[in-house]
């Protein structure tokens, strides 16, 4: 085809592309309205005179039906830019048809919800409040299910606490965000990752935070006010796109936001609390002294930012709810996506760079099963047809199943860091082995924080163009020679890895403060490395995130790391690999060495830090081995 005739055509499509797309959102509007009554901009009374935009469609019916209701900082507004919006409208339709009403609403202070908005501070009354007003309609028959990724989800497990009697059932899927404190797992959020700041909320309250001096609703707007200026105004302010991997490198980072002229008032509280600040305590945050008092289909995800405190809070509320009922009644799907990304895998399903086979299930056709038990008291056969946990293999490419988390034949399995002192790049010498090394003989690196190791691919969130999430060959990372590389050898057989993975680091450091990191990877016989997890600890946290301890020079500290998790068959012929080094960035804050702050500094000292192996620093990672 010549390049005129290939233009022809691609305009010929372009011009084509916008009539197809209208005509399928005006089905599903069409669709909609044939089936629903539409109730739309109802603002919903909390117990303090606030009220929060909400919309309803639901069945046209006379009978009392059950309510799917997701609560969001996110904009469901269904016009924009003059524009109607159908994303909303699809989810409604999906409920509606099959006999729920859907319901949406913003938190305070979101849109056209009143109220000022404050991340996971928003009172959980608001969800209490907005359950007892639902359940009071006529057309509702008391029964309600909570729904939602990210965002939409983090509220559902800290309001489920409150034990509302109309809250039947929930759906969190992508949930991390919402978890404070779980054992030893201290995240605050996703704020917290070992006690080091975790960059995606730097540039995720770039993106979604209001401005305090955005426009105001007058007060006493009617419903048919709020709905026709909607057709023309969505209250969706834009910030300039920005390069946020430049933005996140800039220092100190309490200014990151200041620097690109984001708000930043939440940011300015958040950045300055500790990981065991009692101010994580007082706002929407689930912490494990809460009981969940709620049956729930949690969704989880490999490549998500929090996959282990996810799986944790579903552990933790199988074996603590006070209610024996409410224990047996939580199931997990634990999916090999990046996060909120588990429709989109496909019969190629690729996560970051990897291929991981077929990863489709069936998720609409098990989410509506458990709606139509719990809300219609619907006997579907849920129970009976879906096991306790689904999970996905990587290797294997395969949906497994098990009764517990992890399953009970997974055995942790112990894989010591040895080598002669030079474990440095993936040509050094450093080696994963089941026998405890005798001598010491420690690897030494340099961290040079305005030199960091920069992050590629991951478990990550929301960072922008800053990380690439998902398994990315590591090749080209291990030549840094910062970077400690422990492979095992050759396997003679297919292992699987599933569950939880331990590693505890025996380090010391010349600095009084310093970080390390870990991450686990597949080695391909022809090279290729594919990294599974990653966690990282700071120093000065390793007695626990009340208390700071630093370190002296000379002196040998032990650090038990955040477990990592997984599920992965490393196959016949391929290497298990550990990486660690002292950065992550930016997927973690830069730790300056220098003992102070960190969030308010912008010099850093050059750390010489070692990792030891013997006997006696028996440096080393834990591995759940299958059928062992």
């Amino acid at each position: 085809m010549s390049r005129s005739s290939f233009i022809s055509s691609l305009l010929f499509f372009l011009l084509l592309t916008p009539h197809w797309v209208v005509a399928q959102d005006d089905d599903v509007l069409k669709k909609l309205e044939e089936i629903a009554i539409i109730d739309q901009k109802v603002m919903m009374p909390m117990r303090d005179g606030v009220r929060l935009a909400t919309d309803i469609y639901r069945p046209k019916t006379d009978q009392p039906v059950p309510i799917i209701f997701s609560r969001t900082p996110y904009n469901f507004n269904s016009w924009g830019d003059g524009k109607q919006r159908t994303r909303t409208a699809q989810r409604a339709y999906e409920a509606v048809k099959r006999g729920y009403a859907y319901v949406v609403q913003n938190e305070r202070g979101r849109y056209y919800s009143e109220g000022e908005w404050d991340i996971l501070g928003v009172p959980l009354t608001d969800g209490y409040d907005a359950f007892s007003w639902m359940k009071a309609q006529s057309w509702s028959n008391g029964r309600i299910g909570t729904y939602g990724c990210s965002s939409t989800a983090e509220w559902q497990m800290a309001v489920a606490a409150l034990d509302h009697p109309a809250h039947f059932a929930m759906v969190p899927q992508g949930y991390g965000a919402g978890v404070g404190q779980i054992g030893d797992i201290t995240e605050q959020g996703n704020w917290y990752r070992g006690g080091v700041e975790q960059m995606l909320f730097f540039s995720w309250l770039y993106s979604v935070e209001h401005d305090k001096f955005k426009p105001r609703i007058p007060a006493g707007a009617t419903q048919e006010d709020l709905i026709r200026i909607s057709r023309f105004y969505d209250l969706a302010p834009e910030n300039p796109p920005v390069d946020m991997a430049e933005a996140l490198s800039h220092l100190p980072i309490q200014d990151i936001l200041v620097n690109i002229n984001g708000k930043r008032e939440i940011f300015d509280k958040m950045i300055r609390r500790k990981p065991n600040d009692p101010a994580w305590y007082e706002g929407g945050l689930y912490h494990d002294s809460m009981d969940i008092n709620t049956p729930g289909f949690w969704f989880a995800s490999w490549y998500d930012v929090s996959i282990t405190p996810n799986l944790a809070l579903f552990n933790h509320v199988r074996a603590n709810s006070k209610d024996a009922d409410i224990r047996d009644n939580q199931y997990l799907v634990i999916a090999p996506t990046l996060h909120c990304a588990y429709t989109r895998a496909t019969e190629n399903t690729i996560v970051g760079e990897r291929p991981v086979g077929d990863a489709r299930l069936n998720y609409d056709e098990q989410i509506y099963a458990w709606w139509d038990f719990w809300l219609k008291g619907e006997e579907t056969g849920f129970k009976a047809n879906t096991p306790r946990v689904q999970y996905y293999t990587m290797g294997s490419n395969k949906w497994q199943a098990a009764e517990q988390w992890p399953p009970k034949d997974s055995e942790l399995t112990t894989f010591y860091l040895n080598s002669g002192g030079s474990a440095n790049t993936l040509n050094g010498d450093g080696v994963l082995t089941t026998k405890k090394p005798r001598k010491d003989n420690p690897d030494t690196f340099t961290y040079d924080p305005m030199d960091p190791v920069m992050s590629y691919g991951g478990n990550v969130c929301c960072t922008g163009n800053a990380v690439k999430g998902g398994a990315y060959d590591q090749q080209s990372m291990e030549e840094n020679p910062n970077i400690l590389v422990y492979t095992s050898e050759v396997l003679t057989e297919d292992t699987e890895v599933t569950g939880f993975i331990e590693s505890t680091l025996y380090v010391s450091s010349d600095a009084r403060d310093t970080d390390f990191t870990i991450k686990l990877i597949d080695v391909y016989p022809d090279g290729r490395a594919y990294n599974l997890d990653e966690t990282i600890q700071r120093a000065r946290y390793r007695e626990g995130y009340d208390k700071e301890v630093f370190m002296e020079e000379g002196q040998v500290y032990q650090l038990d790391l955040t477990p990592m998790a997984t599920s992965n068959l490393f196959k016949k012929g391929h290497r298990i690999r550990i990486e660690i080094s002292s950065s992550n960035f930016p997927r973690f804050a830069r730790n300056l060495n220098t003992g102070g702050n960190n969030y308010d500094e912008s010099e850093g000292v050059v750390a010489t830090n070692s990792i030891h192996h013997s006997s006696k620093y028996p440096s080393n990672i834990k591995l759940p081995i299958r059928g062992k």
